[in-house]
C-alpha cells in the first residue's frame, strides 16, 4: 500500500518516519511506497531502498495538492502546520497553510475521486488549541470549539471539513487533537508551547532555559513516542467505528509548570533545575492563559489510543530516545 506523510520535515512526521523504516509492517500492512512531503526538504530512509521518496512541495500552492494525490495514495497523514506562535504572528501565512493547505488536500482528493473511485484513509493531526476559554474542569469530545487564536481557529475549521468530506464519502477521514507534545527533540521553534519542552530539553543537555510564564500554568501533555503512537493507531483501526464526530482529543496527562520542573528535579537532580531562569513574558502568558488545562479523553481511550500518566517517563523517554539512555 501507498503511504504519503504530508509534514515529513516536521519532529512528528521525522518520528513517524523512522518508524515506519525500523518497523516496516507497524502499521498493519505491507508499506509498498512511501511518499515524504514538506515544504522544507524531507530526507527519505536509507532502510526502505527503492521504496521510500522524498518532495519538496508547499500544500498551500496551487496544484501541489492535485500533484501529491495524483499517485493515489492509501493512507494520507496530513501533519503539514504553520505552529501556534508563527500562525499568530503571521495571520496570512497561518491561514494559508494550516486552512487553504488542508482544503486543497480534501478538494484534491475529491477531485481524483469523481475521475476514478478512490477512498484513501485521511488522518489529520489536530490540536488542543480548538478549545477556549471557559473552561469546564475536564474537556469532554462533546466540549464545544471556541477557539481564542489564530492556529486553534484554522485547525476547529479543518476538523469541520474534514467531517464533512467523510460523510460525503470522499475519504475515511480521522482527525486527531494532540496533546502539547513534550519534550520536543532539536532547537526551539516558534510554537508558543515550546517553552515547556525548552525548559525540560536544555537543561538535560546542560543548558540554560527561558520560563516565560508562571509556575501555576498547567497544560495537557504527551511524549513525541505517543504522539507517533496515535497515528499508528489510527492507520490500524476501523474508522468507520468513530462516528460522524470524525475528531477525537487524545490522552495525555495535565501537569503544572511547577510539576514538570519537580520531575526533573526527580530524575536529573537540582543542578538541571537551576539552569532555568524565569524571564515572564506577557504576549506568551497572555496566549497560554486562552489554552485547556485537563480532558476526559474516555472515548479516545476506547479506541484504543494510549499515552503517559507520569511526567518522570516523558522525561525518560526523551533521554532514552534522543540522550542514548545517558542520564546527564
Amino acid at each position: 500500500m501507498h503511504v504519503l506523510v504530508i509534514g515529513a520535515a516536521g519532529m512528528v512526521g521525522r518520528k513517524l518516519v523512522e518508524k515506519l523504516a525500523a518497523q516496516p509492517e507497524v502499521l498493519g500492512f505491507e508499506v509498498s511506497r512511501l511518499t515524504l512531503a514538506d515544504a522544507v526538504s524531507p530526507t527519505a530512509p536509507a532502510a526502505l531502498p527503492g521504496i521510500a521518496e522524498a518532495v519538496t512541495v508547499d500544500l498551500s500552492k496551487a496544484g501541489a495538492a492535485r500533484t501529491l494525490v495524483a499517485s493515489r495514495p492509501d493512507v494520507i497523514f496530513h501533519l503539514a502546520a504553520i505552529v501556534s506562535g508563527e500562525a499568530e504572528q503571521e495571520f496570512e501565512k497561518g491561514y494559508a497553510v494550516n486552512l487553504d493547505g488542508s482544503r486543497e488536500l480534501f478538494e484534491a482528493i475529491r477531485i481524483e475521486g469523481a475521475r476514478e473511485p478512490y477512498f484513501p484513509k485521511v488522518i489529520f493531526a489536530s490540536s488542543i488549541a480548538v478549545f477556549g476559554q471557559p473552561f469546564p474542569e475536564k474537556i469532554g469530545d462533546e466540549f464545544f470549539t471556541t477557539p481564542l487564536t489564530s492556529y486553534g481557529t484554522q485547525k476547529a475549521i479543518t476538523e469541520l471539513l474534514l467531517a464533512d468530506y467523510s460523510r460525503k464519502g470522499f475519504f475515511d477521514g480521522i482527525g486527531l487533537r494532540l496533546p502539547t507534545i513534550c519534550i520536543r527533540p532539536g532547537r526551539p521553534n516558534k510554537a508558543a508551547s515550546g517553552f515547556f519542552s525548552n525548559i525540560m530539553r536544555e537543561p538535560l543537555a546542560g543548558q540554560e532555559a527561558v520560563l516565560p510564564v508562571d509556575d501555576s500554568v498547567r497544560h495537557w501533555f504527551a511524549s513525541p513516542r505517543a504522539a507517533v503512537g496515535f497515528f499508528v493507531h489510527a492507520a490500524r483501526m476501523d474508522a468507520a467505528g468513530i462516528g460522524p464526530r470524525r475528531t477525537v482529543t487524545l490522552p495525555g496527562l495535565s501537569a503544572t509548570v511547577g510539576e514538570q520542573i519537580e520531575a526533573l528535579r526527580r530524575v536529573a537532580g537540582e543542578k538541571a533545575v537551576r539552569l532555568i531562569r524565569r524571564e515572564p513574558d506577557e504576549a506568551i502568558a497572555r496566549i497560554v492563559e486562552g489554552w485547556p488545562r485537563n480532558f476526559d479523553a474516555r472515548r479516545a481511550l476506547e479506541f484504543g489510543f494510549q499515552a503517559e500518566t507520569s511526567f518522570d517517563d516523558i522525561i525518560r523517554i526523551h533521554i532514552e530516545d534522543e540522550l542514548e539512555g545517558r542520564n546527564p
